[in-house]
């Protein structure tokens, strides 16, 4: 990396927290020049706008949360632990993986009537993370491990909706209270499947 990348990288990785807890709209260019303690010259020299350098950090973000996810779900053998996987990183949603909460999430409820770009690259990783799911139902189904009757696209979108959904409501509430609901009725219907 040059110079001139390596601090744009710096811009990016620095400011992405603030952006991911506030919002694009509650984000201003003298909160990313606090915290990235930049000139603002330095800023406008790496982005052209404050919309290009969200589109920056958004991917940043979103890239961040899907590296993470493959990670765990790499060091799982089996599908039945890759999807115990997947629901353990959303286990804690008062203090999640990543700072500010999951980038999906937000930015899903703050561009969706407000901001195409960034509305395309969420729907993007919500399909992406739906598929995965699926994806690992389905080698679990053809590998003998779950039942032929396991309905993977169903499952699939059920498990990210509800993930997600109880994200919204635990960090709502102020508890973790529904999310360990929501993982036990989720964890309980997998092993329904599970062929003895």
């Amino acid at each position: 990396m040059t110079k001139a990348e390596k601090t744009r990288q710096m811009i990016i990785e620095t400011a992405a927290p603030l952006l991911n807890e506030k919002g694009i709209a509650g984000t201003s260019i003298d909160d990313i020049l606090r915290v990235t303690k930049v000139a603002k010259g330095c800023l406008y020299s790496h982005f052209e706008n404050k919309e290009t350098l969200s589109y920056a950090m958004v991917d940043y973000l979103l890239q961040k949360v899907s590296l993470y996810i493959f990670e765990k779900l790499a060091k799982e053998k089996t599908g039945k632990m890759k999807l115990f996987a997947f629901m353990n990183i959303y286990k804690n949603p008062l203090n999640p993986p990543i700072d500010g909460g999951c980038p999906i999430l937000n930015f899903a409820t703050e561009t969706d009537d407000t901001n195409p770009v960034i509305r395309q690259k969420v729907k993007v990783i919500i399909q992406k993370s739906i598929q995965l799911i699926a994806d690992i139902v389905n080698k679990g189904i053809a590998e003998k491990e779950f039942s032929a009757d396991f309905n993977a696209g169903e499952f699939a979108l059920k498990m990210f909706a509800l993930l997600e959904g109880g994200m919204m409501i635990c960090r709502a509430a102020n508890s973790n209270k529904q999310m360990n609901s929501i993982i036990d009725m989720l964890q309980q219907e997998i092993e329904s499947y599970q062929v003895q």
